[in-house]
């Protein structure tokens, strides 16, 4: 009997091969959990929401006033809304060929793109072009448009920070490429060493491997690490040397929960570099609104800027963005907000401000207590979390564990992370879901659980952790690698 397009057997094998993590084995026995009336703590996204967290009011009354316009001809709006927020849904609304119901520019709204450039220009001191900026539904969506263009079959390789977020291996295997892994060092904070870079490069080039791109992470996910000054500089000049394109996913650069390693993006570091590697190395940057103190992840808002991109290339990126005719138009508008928000002297200023610093200040507490919290836990070490949203402790299992795991069929960190979520409901993702050295293993939470409630899933997390150990322990001590 033939088989039809789409039975299993005859799908897509890239489909087949694609795997994401942060969604999966885990997530779904925490789902079916739930379903039983188990309490689940889900730490195995960074869905600032989902775990309580308060939307910004300012976005939320401009967006809520133009998805219902009509509210702007009430004679009483100004009772409700406050007059800068009912300015700026205004503007938004001018800004459109027909509301947040019509299609925008495959681009983006122009107007919006121009306000992106301008806070990149007041973040970098270099100036940015709207038309080389595009509005995408996420960051995500625009990483696969670029990794797209870039892959052309199974020799063109792209470096990737392992531990890595598994949008990057699932869509280069979903597209067909070759991930090439490069390993970042736990021991030195999660840095970079490009010595391994190119040991990485030349192993696949040895094995028939065009390397074409690279990926960082910065803040990192899900290790947290914040990349210093010098070590993009390495990176760039890296690129520039092997003719890469650099891929900057710069999603975290608002969470930054120390003051030793702030944030600096790729472009500003390009350009102070100055001619000629800042007319050479081809990068192209990522932001969301998803993350940050905004946490709007089910609004689906991002963009990307292009620097030292051909402008026929530029128009070829065009052309695939057109396939899907317009991104989100409210999450344009939230976009908008993110890079332009109240200023000094506006109405809703001081509230606008209140509400974003209770966030990010609360996000350091918490970053502090889950670290010091795995710190404290029989055969767990963790790096402090600099920046992002995760921590991503290290797991010493005992072999009597690991033989457990095969025994059950299971990678090992699965083992224990299913084990954790059985006896306390907190979802996590494993380690392996990332990449990890062979013989290590890790797992992956959120920082983002409610402040008051992380004492106690400190605790339960400690609680089950040494019983865990209790029952398969060898009896060792761990000290740091």
């Amino acid at each position: 009997m033939s088989l039809k397009a789409l039975d299993y057997e005859s799908l897509n094998e890239n489909v087949k091969n694609c795997q994401y993590a942060v969604r999966g084995e885990l997530y779904l026995r925490a789902s079916e959990l739930q379903k039983e009336g188990k309490k689940i703590i889900f730490t195995n996204v960074g869905n600032p929401h989902a775990l309580g967290q308060k939307p910004l009011t300012f976005p939320r009354q401009v967006v809520a006033l133009c998805q219902a316009p009509f509210l702007l001809d009430d004679p009483n709006i100004g009772m409700i809304f406050p007059a800068d927020a009912i300015a700026r849904a205004k503007h938004y609304l001018s800004l459109t060929s027909g509301g947040l119901g019509a299609y925008s520019d495959s681009r983006g709204l122009p107007g919006v793109r121009k306000e992106v450039a301008e806070f990149i220009e007041r973040r970098d001191g270099y100036p940015s072009d709207p038309e080389l900026i595009f509005l995408t539904d996420g960051a995500s969506k625009g990483v696969m448009q670029i990794l797209n263009c870039v892959i052309r079959g199974q020799k063109d390789g792209i470096l990737v920070p392992v531990p890595q977020y598994p949008l990057y291996s699932a869509t280069i295997s979903l597209l067909g490429g070759t991930l090439v892994p490069y390993y970042l060092e736990e021991s030195e904070n999660w840095g970079l060493d490009v010595n391994n870079l190119r040991q990485s490069v030349a192993q696949a080039r040895s094995q028939g491997i065009t390397v074409r791109a690279m990926v960082i992470i910065n803040p990192g996910n899900p290790t947290g690490q914040c990349l210093s000054e010098a070590n993009l500089r390495e990176i760039l000049r890296f690129c520039c040397d092997e003719r890469l394109v650099l891929l900057g996913d710069e999603v975290y650069q608002q969470n930054i929960y120390q003051d030793e390693r702030p944030f600096i993006s790729s472009k500003k570091v390009l350009m102070d570099m100055g001619a000629p590697i800042s007319k050479e190395v081809q990068l192209i940057s990522f932001h969301t609104v998803s993350k940050g103190y905004w946490g709007e992840c089910g609004q689906r808002g991002g963009y990307f800027e292009m620097t030292n991109i051909p402008p026929r290339t530029v128009e070829e990126i065009y052309k695939i963005a057109s396939i899907a005719l317009s991104p989100n138009v409210s999450a344009q508008i939230f976009m908008g907000l993110m890079v332009s928000p109240p200023k000094p002297g506006d109405i809703s200023y001081d509230q606008f401000v209140r509400e974003s610093k209770g966030i990010l200040e609360s996000l350091r507490r918490r970053a502090r207590m889950m670290t010091d919290g795995f710190n404290s836990c029989k055969n767990v070490v963790c790096n402090f979390t600099e920046g992002a949203m995760y921590s991503f402790p290290q797991i010493k299992l005992p072999s009597k564990a690991i033989e457990a795991a095969k025994q059950a069929g299971k990678v090992p960190d699965v083992f224990y992370c299913l084990k954790l979520l059985e006896a306390t409901g907190i979802s996590t993702v494993p380690g392996s879901g990332f990449g990890q050295k062979e013989g290590v293993f890790h797992l992956r939470t959120t920082i983002l659980p409610a402040e008051e409630e992380m004492p106690e899933i400190m605790d339960s997390f400690k609680k089950f952790n040494d019983e865990f150990m209790s029952q398969y322990g060898d009896n060792f001590g761990y000290s740091r690698m």
